[in-house]
């Protein structure tokens, strides 16, 4: 099957890498940039297990190949979005210039984080045509779901799959491009394309929850001479609560996952209703990037001229991963 995937996301490599590896013939479409110039050099921009020599692989075989980012061309059979969440406007645009729009059935895949509703409105405009469709096209939200530092393993062996499609016929056309990796049990579970969108804000919300009371607790747990390790143990052998994301640290980052919650959040109160809690997940977290900071500040007693810090497994330059950065304050 012929499959054109859109952007220059790790969401993006990954789909079109694992798209390939079934025999699918995958053109991925990039915006110019630094992802698309690294890619032409032969370079993999993320850093994650297996896609690299995965990419090299499916690339050499002919089964993925790199376009700009333009129409797809005529034999296309499916377009797959995994586009930055800023990038709707482009999306839109992309969806309106398909060739034969109003006379082909076309199927969107829309995996890229927009605002609940998006899919419906690319919806609008796949069908915006002087007389109705006699095959119209459908556009389905499959959200991204990956999971940073696993993202190949985590698209090509999913524990779940959210299948947002209101045709039948475009909820089967997915559930067959996803059979090779929904070969154990089946793990898609089908949904409208709006309560997929929002299923994934969701879930973005409820992690970021539990790791901002988590590092709550540690900091209280450092006030009363308590071992926050002992305490996370004991609280994920409960089956209620499990040990996911319960690790306390210096806040979650990402520029993914950030702009998740705060969707969420702008979601809740553009609808009239208080964000309250996840307002005080935010906080929590900037407070909770000082933390390590006023550690370090406190041990020294404020002193800390002239002294070097090093950051175990931050990249700094062309240093490896594994190393780590060093700073010396002024």
């Amino acid at each position: 099957m012929q499959v054109d995937v859109y952007g220059d996301t790790l969401c993006a490599l990954v789909s079109a890498t694992a798209l390939a590896s079934t025999g699918n013939q995958v053109q991925l479409h990039l915006p110019a940039g630094p992802h698309a110039e690294q890619l032409q050099r032969g370079e993999c921009p993320f850093r994650e297990a297996g896609l690299a020599d995965l990419m090299a692989e499916q690339m050499q075989g002919g089964r993925l190949m790199l376009a700009p980012l333009a129409a797809p061309p005529q034999p296309s059979a499916v377009i797959w979005l995994a586009l930055n969440p800023d990038s709707m406007p482009e999306a839109l645009s992309l969806i309106a210039a398909l060739p034969e729009r109003c006379t082909r059935r076309w199927l969107v895949v829309n995996q890229s984080t927009f605002a609940v509703g998006s899919s419906e409105l690319l919806q609008q405009t796949l069908l915006d045509c002087d007389t109705p469709p006699t095959q119209p096209g459908a556009v389905v939200s499959l959200p991204d779901l990956l999971i940073e530092g696993n993202a190949l393993q985590s698209f090509m062996r999913a524990d779940s799959w959210l299948l947002g499609a209101d045709a039948d016929w475009a909820r089967q056309l997915v559930t067959e491009l996803l059979r090779p990796f929904n070969r154990r049990r089946d793990a898609i579970m089908p949904m409208r394309p709006r309560e997929a969108e929002f299923t994934k804000l969701a879930i973005t919300g409820m992690l970021a929850t539990r790791l901002s009371y988590m590092n709550d607790m540690a900091n209280l747990a450092d006030s009363l001479d308590v071992d926050i390790e002992q305490v996370r143990q004991g609280m994920g052998a409960d089956r209620r609560i499990g040990d996911a994301y319960l690790y306390p640290g210096c806040g979650f980052g990402g520029l993914s996952f950030s702009r998740d919650v705060m969707s969420l959040a702008s979601t809740l109160e553009g609808s009239g209703l208080a964000a309250q809690l996840l307002d005080e997940v935010l906080n929590i977290n900037e407070r909770q990037k000082e933390v390590l900071f006023r550690k370090l500040w406190r041990h020294y007693g404020t002193d800390l001229r002239g002294r070097k810090v090093a950051l175990w497994g931050v990249q700094a330059g062309n240093l490896a991963h594994q190393q780590c950065a060093c700073a010396q304050i002024a």
